[in-house]
């Protein structure tokens, strides 16, 4: 937890020009003040790991020298690994790395590194070469010998920094440790020449830095760790988040800025005649007359021509390669690319300048002293017939249609020759959507059924050419798992079965294309089945907490400009006869920043939606929250959602008439495919199985399960195909698959409780009662459940006393769970005893359950051997018409109509629990029931 801050402090310096690539070794400048010295006795086991953190910069003749000195505690063999190895970067081309000490204290003894002879080695790699950056950044290493735990090491060094490119102006920063970090000794100290101007700003929550004048020399000091800073909302816009930090310049202003980097930008002559870059800006003018689609083709060109790479080194922080060398090359980073954009609209003779800019800082930009080190971007505003247009090289796939974007970043500075001053960069939606989603379901085979999909989701910018990138290397399983997580949003559970990536090089885009399963969320509401549709209000969030006093001037920042695009085609079950709409069908509305306009029609039996939207990053005020909050809440009371029509069919009777209309053959062809398309995998078959159990094709169910097993011989997998051999009536593989699992799990409770039951099924109830007792001996969060097995067990198996004793012991030790209160009902039910408290158990778990059909299940059990009929057909219906398929209720209503002498009912219902379960009629009989 220590190393990330550990190697910020080191890094806290900068580098000089005329340096070497070897690190020097020499006493601290005589300019340091010394850190107090380290009393050995004074360090105990609860001393911070960090002894001294001291950081001190000197700012003189264009060159910034930063002194680090720091001691860390080895207090564990974690930190042992993070302080074992010392890295200390730095920059060759502007300066050098000058090492002063490197000791391990032990006790009262100092083992001076440098003096043994040890020396560092310096690494050439690129370490960030993989993030396309030539940074050219050298790291001196030493391996610590003999560094033990209860060691402090104690560093010094310093990195000087002097850019020519400044033009003798300097800048120095560094990072303010604040509580709740803890540290013996902390300072950060700014030296420079009395005559110097130097601009300093120290965010240090209300701390103000000790200011001394003496030789000569201005100083700052500033004593560490700060205070800990006040939280401020995660929501919140980034000028409220200042990082702690001490910033200094000579620079006075950002015009002055302005006019230091501009002859960087010069571009007379840039362009050779004749040359190669001179013949494609001969082509985009004879393509071309019109302004905008030459400025549109210019930046297409440095777009898809050059490909990205950082190139820091030799002075290249702030110096862009020239437009022929970026040409030769075809890389170039945001500098390169923009002087080449630059050059060829000079040429075209659109007016165009450079402007800075910063990916992270946002409006915190304009609170920042003027620095060069403010800005880590660079990119083209042309302008076009009076507008602005803002070009960035370095994104990809722009086109005409696009020429009108902006980019995020709040605020630029332009740079020019006559200085210039921070504009604001206008905040607005892109004018195509960057992601465009195209959904196809079809729900034919009926609500709670599997759906085929298809869907293509295209992307445009810097995301298509990362899918052009990926797609050269990307593996089929990779391609799957990112198609996963596009289309993830857009639909429920959805399970691939094919995918490809297509490319539109006019429209500059990407589009991935998928199709497979999905499984469409239809819940049962008002005895009418439901799903929804809204993909766009339910993910909006607006949750701003302004409670805190201090909080409640601050507004709240929204997302970053974004445009999105969702089409959804659901073909409805049915040629869609008697199904609606409910809730904001038609929307248009400004919901917490976002810009939703929505469309839908339900004809020809399908449902059509399409969502657009667009956010502009704006803040909202705060007098506004109350308002966007109403407005969004009001929003997702209406969400958008498709009804069932009333009394639509049960599972069993969609199975039924879905079989003898072939409405499952899309879907069996798509497990199909699924399956040819990961050969030797086990999911796919897993997949089936559950489909088929479904329609009740459980013969076919267990063949894949077979398959499946075959491959991946899981637990899940044994137990899964044991259940349907029982249900099938084959209990001897049943027996033998629950045995295969405890071999894989011995521990397993679902097979313990499985064996259990068909042991004593089989007529060895004293063995399934003694493997039950075993567990709950053990106890554990998994007792109360073997209990209730063993109830079950002695009920069934005619231990009446023994079968109330168990569940009564059960609720005693767990009182108040619905689960273990509704297994009382049930026993005493079954066994047709003790039926007053039974109907206080059942009433009682309902109140208490969130899902109260198998309760209603088990007090109409109740209320049947009371001879209460009407009661037990009401708590029938219930349960059925809160999950339609329960085949137990579908069972029980059917004797219990035929009680009532509704007979051809009866015959209904009791032929849908027997499709739906066939050994039913053998479960009832145990209990003395039959219709």
């Amino acid at each position: 937890m220590y190393r990330p801050i550990f190697f910020a402090v080191l890094l806290a310096g900068g580098g000089v020009a005329h340096a070497g690539d070897k690190p020097l070794y020499a006493p601290a400048p005589d300019w340091v003040k010394p850190a107090p010295p380290i009393d050995p006795a004074a360090v105990k086991e609860d001393s911070p790991v960090f002894l001294i953190l001291d950081n001190q910069q000197r700012l003189k003749d264009g060159e910034v020298t930063g002194y680090v000195e720091t001691a860390a505690r080895v207090a564990s063999t974690q930190i042992l690994d993070s302080l074992g190895t010392i890295k200390l970067p730095w920059s060759p081309d502007k300066g050098d790395l000058i090492i002063h000490r490197a000791e391990i204290i032990r006790g009262t003894e100092h083992i001076d590194l440098l003096a043994t002879g040890e020396r560092f080695s310096v690494l050439r790699r690129e370490e960030q070469l993989e993030q396309r950056m030539l940074s050219g950044t050298l790291t001196a290493t030493m391996a610590v010998g003999g560094l033990r735990v209860g060691d402090v090491l104690h560093l010094s060094y310093s990195v000087t920094e002097k850019d020519p490119t400044l033009k003798g102006n300097v800048q120095a920063f560094a990072s303010l440790v604040a509580e709740p970090f803890r540290v013996q000794f902390a300072r950060s100290r700014l030296i420079w020449p009395q005559d110097l101007d130097i601009h300093w700003r120290a965010n240090a929550g209300g701390v103000q830095p000790q200011l001394a004048t003496a030789g000569g020399y201005r100083e700052l000091t500033l004593a560490l760790p700060l205070p800990k800073p006040a939280e401020m909302p995660a929501d919140s816009p980034a000028r409220f988040r200042r990082p702690p930090l001490l910033e200094a310049t000579s620079f006075d202003g950002w015009a002055t800025i302005s006019k230091v980097m501009a002859p960087l930008y010069a571009t007379d002559g840039l362009i050779a005649p004749d040359s190669p870059l001179a013949a494609e800006v001969a082509r985009i003018k004879a393509a071309e007359t019109d302004p905008l689609k030459r400025t549109a083709l210019a930046l297409q060109l440095v777009q898809s021509k050059i490909r990205y790479l950082f190139k820091g080194m030799d002075h290249g922080n702030y110096v862009p390669q020239s437009p022929t060398q970026t040409w030769t090359l075809r890389y170039g980073d945001c500098k390169a690319k923009t002087l080449m954009l630059l050059a060829i609209l000079h040429d075209l003779g659109i007016e165009a300048e450079p402007v800075l800019a910063s990916s992270q800082l946002g409006d915190l930009l304009q609170d920042r002293l003027p620095a060069p080190g403010a800005f880590d971007h660079v990119f083209v505003r042309a302008t076009v017939a009076g507008e602005s247009l803002w070009l960035d090289g370095t994104d990809g796939g722009a086109r005409l249609e696009d020429i009108h974007d902006a980019p995020p970043f709040r605020f630029v500075l332009p740079v020019r020759a006559a200085g210039a001053e921070l504009i604001p960069v206008p905040l607005r939606a892109a004018a195509r959507p960057e992601v465009r989603a195209e959904v196809e379901l079809d729900e034919t085979a009926g609500v709670n059924f599997p759906a085929p999909f298809k869907v293509a989701v295209t992307v445009r910018g810097q995301l298509a050419e990362l899918f052009r990138a990926g797609s050269l290397q990307a593996s089929k399983d990779q391609l799957t798992e990112m198609a996963g997580k596009l289309i993830a949003p857009y639909l429920e559970e959805p399970v691939i079965m094919s995918r490809s990536l297509s490319f539109d090089d006019a429209a500059g885009t990407a589009t991935l294309n998928a199709a497979g399963v999905s499984y469409p969320d239809w819940s049962r509401e008002n005895e009418r089945y439901r799903t929804s549709l809204d993909r766009t209000v339910a993910q909006i969030n607006f949750e701003p907490d302004r409670s805190r006093a201090a909080w409640r001037e601050i507004p709240v920042a929204t997302d970053n400009p974004q445009h999105v695009v969702i089409r959804t085609r659901v073909r409805l079950p049915d040629g869609g006869t008697g199904f609606a709409l409910e809730g904001d069908s038609a929307l248009s509305a400004e919901l917490a920043g976002t810009r939703v306009e929505r469309t839908t029609t339900l004809a020809d039996g399908w449902v059509t939606t399409e969502d657009r939207m667009k956010s502009t990053g704006a803040e909202i005020a705060v007098a506004d929250i109350g308002a966007t909050r109403q407005r969004l809440d009001q929003a997702k009371q209406h969400p958008l959602r498709v009804i069932a029509p009333a009394g639509y069919a049960a599972p069993w009777q969609i199975v039924d008439a879905g079989k003898k209309a072939k409405r499952f053959d899309a879907l069996l062809a798509q497990f199909k495919q699924g399956i040819a398309d990961q050969p030797g995998k086990a999911d796919p078959y897993r997949n089936r199985a559950w489909f088929l159990e479904r329609i009740y094709e459980r013969g076919q169910a267990i063949e894949d399960l077979t398959r499946a097993i075959a491959i991946d011989p899981s637990v899940d997998s044994y137990l899964w195909r044991a259940r349907l051999y029982e249900a099938v009536g084959d209990k001897a593989k049943a027996l033998a698959d629950v045995t295969a699992a405890r071999k894989v799990d011995p521990a397993s409770g679902v097979a313990i409780s499985h064996l259990a039951s068909l042991l004593a099924d089989n007529g060895e109830k004293d063995r399934a009662v003694a493997l039950l007792d075993q567990r709950i001996d053990e106890g554990g969060k998994d007792k109360p459940g073997f209990m209730v097995a063993k109830a079950e067990i002695l009920s069934d198996t005619g231990d009446k006393d023994g079968a109330i004793a168990t569940i009564d012991a059960a609720i005693a030790a767990t009182p108040g769970s619905p689960m273990l209160l509704n297994s009382r009902c049930w026993l005493k039910g079954t066994l047709n005893t003790m039926l007053d408290t039974a109907l206080k158990d059942c009433t009682k778990a309902i109140e208490l359950s969130d899902s109260p059909q198998s309760i209603l299940d088990s007090r109409a059990m109740v209320y049947f051997r009371m001879n209460r009929f009407d009661d037990a057909l009401a708590d029938l219906n219930a349960a059925l018409d809160l999950d339609p398929g329960l085949p137990a209720s579908m069972y029980m209503r059917g004797v219990v109509r035929k009680r009532m002498g509704d007979a051809k009912a009866s015959e209904g219902d009791l032929a849908a629990a027997r499709m739906m379960t066939p050994e039913i009629d053998r479960t009832y009989a145990k209990y003395g029931i039959t219709p």
